[in-house]
């Protein structure tokens, strides 16, 4: 049930904020941020320092208000860290089996990265219920589409290059979500973490206007 709730919230929502920070607290403080503007679907990614710690306290603070995930997950050891801190989902920049058949041993939610329909296909084979075409920017909506024409059961999720400019068109391609990272969290490099809240409410704000 819980992987239910949790696949709910992420395309509900409809969009995924990626932390990818230089340290512990940056990543926690990005993170507060964009929950505090309404975007509280957290990809919290393993090149941050310690961020299985970082999972866990904002699983601690925010259990029921938000969804906490991990990202940048490469193996099956590290998927079994971030599931023992209590990471929701799990997030790969690529598909990797043992990882996928560790996630769905445990009910846990796998969004691997993929850029071809046999990826694609390889992954659904697993029980991957949302696959994230990574990077983004290598691509253009069209892609959707034309992947859409031969599999139009798919659920992507486009990450890198995604912006407040052109999430339209990656919407109405058919994504079912989309991940922010740099786009939202750099006034983190300013310590402006009051604009990261802007920039998260303006993100979930626009993906209602789009879906409405």
């Amino acid at each position: 049930m819980k992987k239910i709730k949790v696949l709910q919230n992420i395309t509900e929502l409809g969009v995924v904020a990626v932390i990818r920070g230089d340290d512990a607290e940056s990543a926690y403080q990005m993170s507060k941020a964009c929950i505090e503007g309404g975007l509280n679907n957290i990809e919290v990614t393993f090149t941050t320092p310690d961020a299985d710690e970082v999972i866990k306290r904002l699983i601690k603070e925010y259990e029921g208000q938000a969804v906490i995930g991990a990202g940048t997950v490469l193996d099956p050891i590290t998927a079994r860290i971030a599931i023992l801190a209590g990471a929701e989902f799990v997030v790969s920049p690529s598909f990797d089996e043992e990882t996928g058949k560790l996630c769905n041993l445990y009910s846990i939610p796998y969004m691997p990265g993929c850029m071809t329909l046999n990826e694609m296909k390889e992954a659904l084979k697993l029980g991957v219920d949302v696959l994230k075409l990574f990077p983004g920017n290598n691509f253009n909506p069209g892609y959707i589409k034309a992947v859409k024409g031969p599999m139009p059961h798919v659920n992507i999720m486009p990450t890198g290059g995604v912006d407040l400019d052109n999430m339209e068109q990656w919407v109405r391609s058919g994504c079912i979500a989309v991940g922010i990272g740099g786009n939202l969290t750099a006034p983190a490099k300013e310590g402006r973490y009051d604009l990261i809240a802007e920039l998260a409410a303006k993100y979930v704000a626009k993906f209602r206007e789009i879906r409405a």
